[in-house]
């Protein structure tokens, strides 16, 4: 059984939509560091892989060892093209996710969380994790459970409270029924919705056991850590401690809303948290956020922590899953000085604070025209009527408003989902012969990184081990 006592010193952050793919996971893992695959959106990632031809056969490979044949085949009679999309083809896309989903639509996704973990842990005996957005709620189960099946050693969530997760953790490895909380707006006092997933449908014989893996929570404040000991589900083994200067979400900053004279958060002292009082939960932890640096690691064992968690540096790694032409313009502008970290506060559909890199030459997204065709930052809603409807304040406006959202909460909102998943190269074609734009976020970290490139053009994950490590 995995514990936290049991991992390693440096964790390599969840990035993105399959940033953090298998093989930098593989990579970092293959140092005895703890490799983290992102767990947000995989399905769609895997079936838009098949539909681009597969190349190397990985998918397929891992595939083969799934232990339901005939999901396999289903899957890839429906999305492998063997000579890839046909120009001028969009992807196909798969069912927008919501409270209750087909048994196949769940297969789906305990197959893509398989396959990911299963490629990450393929030659070598590192330990790998996966990372899931508390918020992307409808897919969490089954996508945990995939993840248990192939061996995932580590569980990692944030944006938002897991408190329910530990526990299902637990029903998972004993292959029984699992439910959490399923958050809706505005629903009726006394009504409570759920989130449900049974896995003894899937088998024909006795499954075999699978272990409950480690949970750390990502959070940003003492008194959710304390919450999380105390009150959680089921074994809490760690924390990861974000601050606002870590890439993708942010917490909100605690107290009303400040902006600077350049429109981002203000963080004081409030935002800070009390590693002291953290210690003393008994429950190891890693600093994340502006760890990226020589010398962090040992500051932060220094004050307690059993080590760090690292984003920004690896996301530019030869190994990770961002786009080589993404890559290529953020570092080279790098070097001249001319890339820029924003925390926006309102370019996330959620109402977190989101980080966006800036660099002359970068796509307008201000151009771009609204489209909700993957839905996984939806929010669940009660209608009048007493019904489940779901909406995104980054879907076409008249959509949002004829849902109950406000306009205003639509100024500024970027569609994310779409966004990230084309920061992979899987962007979207539209109509109009347009794809989807993508947009990069990376940790303040990514200002420094040319000290760390020094004259390299590119680098492994397994120089930022050695980096880190130094």
């Amino acid at each position: 059984m995995t514990t936290a006592t049991t991992l390693p010193a440096i964790i390599q952050g969840g990035m993105g939509v399959a940033v953090s793919d298998w093989r930098l996971a593989r990579a970092v893992a293959r140092t005895g560091q703890l490799g983290v695959v992102s767990g947000t959106a995989i399905d769609t990632v895997m079936v838009r892989r098949l539909q681009d031809g597969d190349p190397g056969g990985h998918v397929r490979r891992a595939m083969a060892a799934f232990p339901f044949p005939d999901a396999v085949k289903t899957v890839l009679e429906r999305y492998f093209r063997p000579e890839g999309r046909p120009p001028g083809n969009p992807y196909r896309l798969l069912s927008m996710p919501r409270q209750r989903m087909s048994p196949a639509r769940q297969m789906l996704c305990v197959l893509a969380a398989f396959v990911e973990v299963h490629l990450a842990r393929e030659g070598h005996d590192g330990q790998v994790g996966i990372n899931l957005l508390t918020k992307v709620q409808a897919q969490t189960l089954p996508t945990l459970y995939g993840a248990m099946l192939a061996g995932v050693e580590a569980v990692l969530m944030g944006a938002g409270i897991p408190r329910e997760i530990p526990g299902v953790l637990d029903r998972l490895a004993r292959h029984e029924p699992a439910a959490w909380r399923f958050e809706v707006e505005g629903l009726s006092p006394g009504r409570e919705e759920q989130l449900t997933f049974d896995p003894a449908p899937l088998w024909q014989e006795t499954p075999p056991p699978i272990a409950r893996p480690a949970f750390l929570a990502i959070i940003a404040s003492n008194s959710l850590a304390t919450m999380l000991a105390r009150k959680a589900s089921g074994r809490i083994d760690g924390f990861v401690i974000e601050g606002p200067t870590a890439g993708g979400h942010n917490a909100p900053p605690r107290g009303p809303l400040a902006l600077t004279a350049e429109g981002e958060p203000i963080y004081g002292d409030r935002d800070v948290v009390d590693l002291q009082k953290v210690s003393e939960l008994g429950l190891p932890f890693w600093i994340a956020g502006g760890s990226g640096r020589r010398g962090a690691l040992a500051q932060a064992q220094a004050q307690g922590a059993a080590g760090i968690q690292v984003g920004t540096l690896f996301a530019y790694a030869e190994e990770s899953g961002l786009a080589a032409e993404l890559k290529s313009a953020v570092l080279g502008h790098l070097g001249r000085g001319d890339v820029t970290v924003r925390t926006d506060p309102r370019a996330s559909p959620t109402g977190y604070p989101f980080k966006v890199v800036r660099w002359p030459g970068a796509p307008d997204l201000s151009t771009r025209q609204r489209h909700c065709d993957l839905g996984y930052l939806r929010v669940a809603y009660q209608t009048p009527e007493g019904r489940i409807g779901y909406r995104c304040a980054s879907e076409p406006v008249d959509d949002y408003v004829r849902k109950g959202g406000s306009r205003d909460d639509t100024e500024g909102r970027q569609c994310l989902c779409n966004a990230l998943t084309a920061d992979i190269g899987q962007g979207q074609l539209r109509d109009d012969g347009t794809r989807e734009p993508p947009l990069i976020t990376s940790g303040d970290d990514l200002t420094g990184l040319g000290d760390f490139l020094g004259q390299r053009e590119t680098y492994t994950a397994a120089d930022v081990v050695e980096f880190l490590l130094g």
